[in-house]
């Protein structure tokens, strides 16, 4: 059995460039080997080179969101590869603006409603026969929304008494 001093299994990086990973390597700590298609779609947009360069001009401590926004944009392009991100971003943002049409619109009916701008609907074809005097049990309607009584102009039972001789 051969000794190795690194027994740590290879990045996703130097497995997929074919290569022995050093201790040193810059991949090793954001393309773990548990992750090889992270590295492979910034490999194939980005090349390792220029991702190596990249790393090597980065602070260290800015180093992770660097890898995570290539990773991304290299998805991005992958799935788009005219637009990549942009186009995204692009869907997002005309997505917020139709949302924010749509909150705009509700929030004006809510002021509406709460100032009693809406016109109420029909009344439904119950309401219309007691109002009309064809059953029910008085002459008029009764209107719940509004809490006013709408007297029957077809009927002599007239409660409020407005309508004397049951005709008009």
């Amino acid at each position: 059995m051969a000794s190795s001093s690194y027994s740590n299994p290879p990045c996703a990086a130097c497995k997929c460039l074919r290569r022995k990973c050093m201790p040193d390597c810059i991949f090793a700590a954001y393309f773990p080997p548990e992750e090889p298609q992270k590295f492979i779609n910034v490999h194939k947009i980005f090349g390792a080179s220029n991702v190596s360069k990249l790393l090597n001009d980065v602070a260290p401590h800015q180093r992770e969101d660097a890898v995570n926004s290539l990773a991304y944009e290299a998805e991005a392009r992958m799935k788009d590869p005219v637009y990549g991100c942009v186009g995204a971003i692009s869907v997002l943002q005309r997505q917020v603006i139709r949302l924010q049409k749509e909150l705009d619109a509700t929030n004006a009916d809510i002021i509406r409603y709460a100032y009693n701008e809406i016109p109420q609907p029909p009344p439904s074809t119950a309401a219309r026969r007691s109002a009309a005097g064809h059953g029910g049990s008085g002459g008029g309607s009764f209107n719940q929304n509004s809490g006013f009584y709408y007297p029957s102009h077809w009927n002599n039972n007239d409660p409020g008494g407005d309508n004397e001789s049951g005709s008009m």
